[in-house]
């Protein structure tokens, strides 16, 4: 391989027939008299674009379609070189790092390598890792790199983190999901998981459906089942955000609704059939309490509140747990209605909050899959901001990355990219800011099934494709299928 060119943090190498080299290879240009080198990673592969190989290519065409007859004559033997050129290569390759005196590494591109005597030799990914020293004492096996290395991640650098796992539809995003939260839950931490369709509940049995080693440590919380609420247990704002934001409560309503609770409290009757009788009999105009009572009767059918303190303490319970002894817990959305749904995850992440800043749990983990389909527009901001300095550390996980608002793009500390074909879902993830748009386009649309390109922190900026392990896990939320016992 030889340097050809470089324009900003593009770098250009010739690559020969004889040299192999794939998109996401990592390459090293050594210049032994600057002693320095550049650590560059192939975005792109093109044919060699040399003046008069077009000419030659006509040239070797049969004339008309039929087959020349005759011998051909090649006194000087050029034939082999010209073959040699017509299929040399040009490697597009981003700069990712400088290496100075062999171990030091710096983000810098601003020097130039020797085009006559810098030397270009791939480098291996577990080089690659030891000089970024991505490591750590609480290590997580991703799966095999290309060159059937291991990729080993430190949990530490999911905590505190924004992170993002997207790509198309059966590409593996779930299950690389269930791989990081076991990590977490073998680490001891705690995870909660909004479960859109019911995928998360096997996380405590294998495969052939046997008690595995999580099996104690997974709580599923289906609301309205052994999911309730007692609004004794309620705080007057949590209720107020519930009716303002999941059941969209004027502000006129929403002020007779706080002295009817206040009333209520003073006379210690917050049950959900008094709230009723208060609504009925409290003097106000007809439309505030046709206002009042449809949401009343939302709350109600919702079949998520309760009267009965034994049913209301289950998620205080699993919390306690799981801050002792580490433990996930599943909320099951599953069959669960969009009103009800928006009502659970409001009160959901109002207790989050409420029992963190007590400090009577030190953090969360939340992974919420289709987000967008439960969280109210202003949460988004919420969450990735003022929640994650309580402790709430969120993975979104999508196969809609538009419907992620860009400033959480911005945000993002790791983005896990699986397969992407369409541009437009491309150009939204090459907004993350820990990320160059030419790599997000260039790689991720070639990636096979159940390979992620990791980007972020975890891999300290290091772009590097993975094929994901697999797991023991019973599948959950299989796609129904008409066909499926056809041969």
């Amino acid at each position: 391989m030889r340097l050809y060119k470089k324009e900003g943090n593009i770098v250009q190498i010739l690559s020969f027939p004889n040299e192999n080299a794939e998109k996401g290879d990592y390459l090293l240009i050594e210049d032994a008299e600057a002693q320095k080198a550049l650590i560059v990673q192939v975005i792109d592969i093109q044919f060699a674009n040399i003046p008069g190989v077009l000419e030659e290519l006509l040239r070797s065409l049969p004339d008309g379609g039929e087959i020349i007859q005759g011998e051909d004559v090649d006194p000087l033997e050029i034939a082999p070189h010209i073959t040699y050129i017509q299929d040399s290569r040009l490697l597009i390759c981003k700069i990712r790092a400088t290496v100075e005196g062999g171990e030091s590494l710096s983000p810098s591109s601003s020097w130039l390598p020797s085009r006559s005597q810098s030397t270009i030799k791939r480098l291996p990914i577990p080089t690659l890792l030891k000089l970024a020293r991505v490591d750590g004492k609480l290590p997580i096996v991703l799966g095999t790199t290309k060159e059937a290395s291991l990729l080993t991640v430190d949990a530490s650098a999911l905590d505190g983190r924004l992170n993002i796992i997207t790509g198309k539809k059966e590409t593996g995003k779930s299950h690389l999901s269930k791989l990081l939260i076991t990590a977490l839950l073998h680490y001891g931490a705690t995870v909660v998981v909004l479960d859109l369709n019911g995928e998360y509940a096997g996380l405590g049995m294998t495969a052939d459906g046997k008690r595995n080693a999580y099996y104690n440590k997974v709580h599923v919380l289906t609301p309205s089942q052994n999911f309730k609420v007692a609004l004794k247990q309620l705080h007057l704002n949590e209720l107020m955000n519930i009716l303002i934001h999941a059941l969209h409560l004027p502000g006129t309503s929403a002020r007779e609704f706080r002295r009817i609770w206040q009333s209520l409290r003073e006379r210690n009757a917050l049950t959900l059939n008094e709230l009723g009788e208060a609504i009925r009999n409290w003097h106000c105009n007809q439309n505030v309490r046709d206002a009042l009572f449809s949401r009343y009767y939302a709350m109600v059918n919702s079949g998520f509140f309760t009267d009965n303190m034994a049913e209301a303490t289950l998620l205080e319970e699993c919390l306690s747990k799981a801050k002792d002894e580490g433990g996930a817990i599943i909320i099951n959305l599953r069959d669960t209605s969009t009103i009800d749904r928006q009502i659970v995850v409001e009160y959901l992440l109002g207790k989050l909050v409420e029992l963190l800043s007590s400090w009577r749990l030190r953090a969360v983990f939340l992974f919420a899959e289709e987000a967008h389909l439960y969280l109210r527009e202003t949460y988004w901001d919420d969450i990735v901001t003022r929640m994650r300095h309580y402790g709430i550390f969120t993975t979104f996980i999508t196969n809609q990355p538009d419907t992620i608002r860009e400033n959480i793009y911005r945000q993002a500390d790791n983005i896990f990219l699986f397969n992407f074909t369409n541009e437009h879902d491309l150009e939204t993830v090459s907004r993350a800011a820990r990320v160059d748009a030419e790599t997000v386009k260039s790689i991720a649309m070639d990636l096979p099934p159940h390979h992620c390109l990791v980007l972020g922190k975890i891999v300290k900026d290091f772009p590097i494709v993975v094929k994901v392990r697999a797991l023991d896990i019973k599948t959950m939320g299989e796609t129904r299928l008409f066909f499926k016992n056809t041969s």
